[in-house]
């Protein structure tokens, strides 16, 4: 087996084995053992799990690599374009990203790596061309590199913000016209699996919203997430008052549509090779439509 270095600068403070599990997607318990066993070093030094860390610190981490990577699997998703540098697909909803402990069903990696067997090798063996992710029952657009600099690339924009995203989304409740959720969130300590606003170890996160239409006791909203927080737009609906449509863990399950009622519509960077924005929507699912007779969609927040 190998091993993966990674690096990151600290941008909010909190316990050092918080600020891992979160970035790095894997258990507090996991993260624990790295740090004591000395595979994590913070500005150059070893610490200790609680460490509380500042702003600015650089953290690196050393994981052995597993050996096996993903391997190819027929799974329905829909290529909206292509292109030697990058690919632009359209995730169903119930389709995980990639492969996780305790994913056991074929992934969107599995997919694309049945589609285009030269992707292993770009990003993480685990991770091959995922520079970003969707949530299971989310569906929509999202971006994979063909490519390493592709990858480096579209990796630094999403750190730096220059991505930009809006998702449809059905919630419950009357919210306003226009809405602004600048809440820092993170892991909440008493629930696994789940974030919160006002958790103990949180990160930066910002959302905008902008209410379409109302239908009843259900409101359609055009989300703009400036950030890119693990259930960012489900957990601040849902602070706000007004939970998704069909969200088993914020809000309430199934609801009238079936299913998680999100669904991540336009995305806008620069393209990694020509440097020029590009910009591709995603089809709005049939269980939307009952939501969207005669309402305006526009693609991004700042549009309206």
């Amino acid at each position: 087996m190998g091993k993966i270095k990674a690096e990151f600068e600290v941008e909010q403070e909190g316990r050092l084995d918080q600020y891992l599990a979160s970035r790095l997607e894997v258990s507090r318990s996991k993260v624990q053992k790295l740090i004591k066993s000395g595979k994590v070093l913070v500005n150059g030094r070893r610490c200790k799990p609680s460490h509380w860390l500042r702003v600015g610190e650089r953290v690196s981490v050393e994981v052995e690599e597993e050996e096996e990577g993903p391997r190819p699997a027929d799974v329905h998703f829909t290529l909206i374009y292509e292109d030697s540098h990058v690919m632009v697909v359209d995730k169903p909803s119930g389709l995980t990203v990639h492969p996780a402990p305790g994913v056991k069903e074929p992934t969107l990696v599995n997919g694309l790596l049945k589609l285009r067997p030269e992707l292993q090798g770009v990003g993480s063996p685990q991770r091959p061309g995922i520079v970003h992710r969707l949530d299971k029952d989310t569906s929509g657009v999202m971006v994979v590199a063909k490519t390493q600099e592709a990858f480096l690339s579209l990796q630094r924009q999403f750190q730096e913000r220059a991505v930009r995203k809006s998702y449809l989304a059905v919630v419950e409740g009357e919210p306003p016209s226009r809405g602004e959720i600048p809440f820092s969130i993170g892991r909440d300590p008493h629930h696994p699996g789940r974030f919160s606003v006002g958790a103990y170890s949180v990160r930066e996160a910002y959302t905008e919203f902008l209410k379409l239409a109302q239908r009843g006791e259900y409101a359609v909203l055009l989300v703009c997430p400036k950030t890119g927080r693990t259930h960012q737009i489900r957990v601040h609906l849902s602070f706000a008052g007004y939970p998704i449509v069909g969200d088993p863990i914020y809000g309430q399950a199934p609801g009238p549509m079936g299913r998680l009622a999100l669904h991540a519509y336009c995305l806008s960077f620069l393209h990694p090779e020509e440097g020029r924005r590009v910009k591709f929507c995603s089809k709005i699912p049939e269980e939307f439509f009952p939501f969207l007779k005669d309402v305006k969609l526009p693609e991004f927040c700042a549009d309206f």
